[in-house]
């Protein structure tokens, strides 16, 4: 794209930061940045490992239907500064972390359980003191930052964390999953004003299609107590040995070479496609502890079911370009174009703005079909991840009388406002079904399953086109009736308390009945689950005294607790004053008696030896992969430039320009702009933006280390949006007033309308 208004608009950029004296932008403010992923720039510093994280090793033990991780990592020093790394890793939602450690050489330190703050301390009071020390703490459940300070050159360090979950079948298939990766996210509120919990929003990735800068590696030991029927992966090259009838063995093969940047997906089902349902009991020193599994009866007719109302609410954002977005149309369109004459239906699209097909649904003919089709194939995916107004405009729809209404959300869960959304989802639940549909190989399941949770339903991950198929599929038959609805529970002569779930859900699907709980006294009595399927009441009783409490179920207080974690905090609806300040000190108290991670406590080990006598210390974060097929348009921008370089004399002399095509970056002693490889410039157009200084912004006062431009043009070439994100507003109001004062140029008709660049100050 050889267009003159994008080159003046590049190069006036360009020369107001080459402009600006670097003592200018060191004084500036940086209070108004905003968080944001950004892509790593290795730095120019002698001595200095950026990427010290050498491997991440996952060790899974499934025991029926409880899963135990130990996830070790590896860190070295191998430059020659003292180095503090931090690194932001996913684990499971249902995760309850319960233990951690730390190895140096022959020393082993034991981690201990802190309230959050005072863990915090501990770690920065060790780091100051030149003594190695490690920090673990929650950022979202699913998501964890790992910090290890004073790793000195040529240092080993070996962190060692464990989690156990619980895992719950479908439709009599097991499903254990690893996350390796956190996508990047979408965050709107400065830097400054910006809680802890999400500061790890600026994490630094690697370019798309780069390897995981860390060696990856998984091995799960399945053991069950039914015959295993079939064990497979549908994201990883596996080997499975069966060492008898009832366990395997599952070890990635040498031809995955890339296991790093997508979520770890192990499937099982057992023999005759049984669930392993039942009751698990154990004893503590204090307490005594129940796991109820039962398992639902079979689907009733289609008889009894009503017409439906689905809307479909789809994420069109910049991180949902290319794959994503493709894969999301797949589903979509298996999922329209079978919906029955009587269902009706309609589409809201959303990125940072939203919009609706129809002003109300309509009915599902082949011609509403058809243009709802229509309408998502033609997007392409590019702006901001804004579900929160997406959802309240879905609910502020016309509702169709006598209909049954569904809320079907599409995306990648890219955003940082996921309690928001469980709220909204959670006061609404008399309005609407609501059911996640998680797009992409790294999805924020926290948010995709937090969904499912608060809105009593069940998530759904799909990471291809043929999953896609294969989900739309399945959730046309989930939601054709409940299994089982208007469930209560009874225990007959067995004394119970504090019981998770305090309601139990609708059953959409052939999964069992959870009840978690503690009880005192000899385990006697019944547990008796009842409700309706179809136009039939449905019971199961449990006898308790045919099950022995067992020292090898102790993973049940740690599931247990972390349940209550979860219904009081990660879903709770946000208080304020008093009701908030004895949530958190619920959930701090249930952290540190159970010795359990939260977002309130946090694991920290210190060793006692002083490694570090003076001297700088150097803090790194670790660079992560983006997600498989995930476009970088979900990081910073929604497109890239090529460059092609034609250095001229006329050319400022600390400009040093990439001569060669798929040149990704313009370098300068004062800057760096990051581009892509999407849309070709001549370089040479450079030379006539002399005249843009003229628009003298202040640019001491972008306030930030980088700062982006996205803009928008109509066909006649006239920008008709600009934004500048990341930059102090006096700075990005100026900026934005002077670009839309530019004046027109035509487009060709190949030439994109949209595009985002960033400068980033070195």
């Amino acid at each position: 794209m050889n267009h003159p208004l994008f080159n003046r608009v590049l190069g006036f950029c360009l020369l107001l930061v080459l402009s600006a004296p670097m003592g200018l932008f060191a004084q500036a403010n940086d209070e108004d940045r905003t968080l944001s992923p950004y892509f790593l720039v290795k730095s120019d510093r002698p001595g200095t490992d950026q990427l010290p994280l050498k491997s991440t090793n996952a060790e899974v033990n499934i025991a029926g239907v409880i899963a135990d991780v130990a996830v070790t990592q590896v860190y070295q020093n191998e430059g020659s500064s003292t180095l503090e790394a931090i690194y932001t890793f996913p684990a499971s939602t249902r995760a309850a972390v319960y233990a951690m450690k730390m190895t140096i050489g022959d020393r082993v330190i034991e981690a201990k359980i802190r309230e959050r703050q005072k863990a915090r301390a501990e770690y920065e009071a060790a780091k100051s003191e030149g003594r190695t020390a490690s920090l673990l703490e929650q950022e979202r459940p699913n998501v964890f930052t790992m910090n290890v300070a004073n790793i000195q050159p040529g240092d080993v360090v070996q962190v060692e964390m464990k989690y156990t979950e619980l895992l719950i079948p479908e439709n009599a298939l097991y499903e254990f999953v690893y996350p390796t990766v956190v996508g990047p996210r979408y965050h709107s509120p400065t830097a400054e004003s910006s809680a802890d919990h999400d500061k790890f929003v600026a994490t630094p990735y690697l370019r798309k299609g780069e390897k995981a800068p860390y060696d990856v590696d998984i091995q799960v030991n399945l053991r069950t107590g039914l015959p295993v029927q079939s064990v497979h992966s549908p994201s990883h090259r596996v080997k499975v040995d069966h060492p008898d009838l009832k366990s395997a063995v599952v070890k990635l093969t040498a031809e995955e070479t890339n296991p790093g940047n997508r979520d770890y997906i192990l499937q099982y089902q057992l023999a005759g496609g049984q669930i392993e349902s039942g009751l698990l009991l154990y004893e503590h020193e204090d307490e005594n502890f129940f796991l109820a599994m039962v398992q639902p009866p079979k689907r009733p007719t289609l008889a009894d079911i009503p017409p439906r109302e689905y809307i479909f609410i789809v994420d069109v954002s910049g991180s949902m370009r290319g794959y994503p977005l493709n894969t999301s149309k797949q589903l979509l369109r298996n999922l329209i174009t079978n919906l029955r004459p009587t269902d009706r239906f309609n589409v809201i699209l959303f990125a940072g703005t939203s919009a609706q097909m129809h002003e109300e649904s309509v009915l599902a003919t082949e011609a509403n079909v058809e243009k709802a089709i229509n309408v998502i194939d033609s997007q392409e995916g590019s702006g901001a991840t804004q579900l929160l107004p997406a959802l309240q405009r879905s609910l502020e729809l016309p509702r169709a009388k006598n209909l049954s209404r569904s809320f079907v959300i599409v995306t990648d869960g890219y955003i940082s406002v996921e309690r928001q959304a469980f709220d909204l989802i959670r006061n609404n639940l008399n309005q609407a079904n609501f059911f996640p549909f998680g797009i992409g190989s790294g999805v924020n399941r926290y948010l995709i399953e937090g969904m499912a949770h608060v809105g009593q339903s069940t998530s759904f991950v799909i990471d291809g086109q043929v999953g896609a198929q294969a989900a739309a599929e399945i959730f046309r038959k989930y939601i054709q009736t409940p299994v089982l609805t208007q469930i209560e529970s009874r225990f007959a002569d067995f004394e119970v308390y504090d019981v998770e779930p305090s309601t139990l859900p609708d059953v959409m699907a052939e999964r069992p009945v959870l009840i978690y709980g503690k009880y005192k006294g000899t385990p006697k009595g019944k547990i008796i689950i009842g409700g309706y399927s179809g136009e039939k009441t449905h019971l199961e009783t449990i006898n308790v005294a045919e099950s022995r409490p067992n020292p090898k179920n102790a993973a049940i207080r740690y599931l247990w607790a972390r349940e209550k974690i979860r219904m009081i905090d990660d879903y709770k609806s946000v208080q304020n004053g008093s009701q908030a300040e004895a949530e958190i000190q619920q959930v701090t108290d249930l952290g540190l008696k159970y010795n359990l991670m939260t977002a309130y406590t946090s694991f920290v080990a210190v060793d006692s030896r002083v490694v570090k006598k003076n001297g700088k210390l150097v803090t790194v974060k670790q660079a992560v992969p983006l997600p498989e097929n995930v476009e970088e348009s979900a990081v910073g921008f929604s497109m890239g430039t090529e460059l092609l370089a034609k250095a001229k004399p006329s050319v400022p002399r600390d400009l040093t320009t990439i001569a060669k095509p798929q040149a990704r970056t313009i370098q300068t002693s004062i800057f760096t702009v990051q581009l892509g490889a999407q849309i070709p410039v001549a370089f040479d157009a450079y030379l006539q933006l002399y005249g843009a200084l003229g628009l003298n912004c202040p640019a001491a006062n972008a306030g930030t280390e980088y700062f982006t431009v996205s803009l928008e043009f109509d066909a006649a070439g006239t920008i008709t949006k600009v934004k500048v994100r990341g930059a102090h507003p006096d700075f990005a109001r100026c900026l934005e007033n002077a670009l839309r004062a530019w004046p027109s140029a035509p487009l060709g008709e190949d030439d994109l309308r949209k595009f985002t660049f960033t400068v980033t100050l070195n």
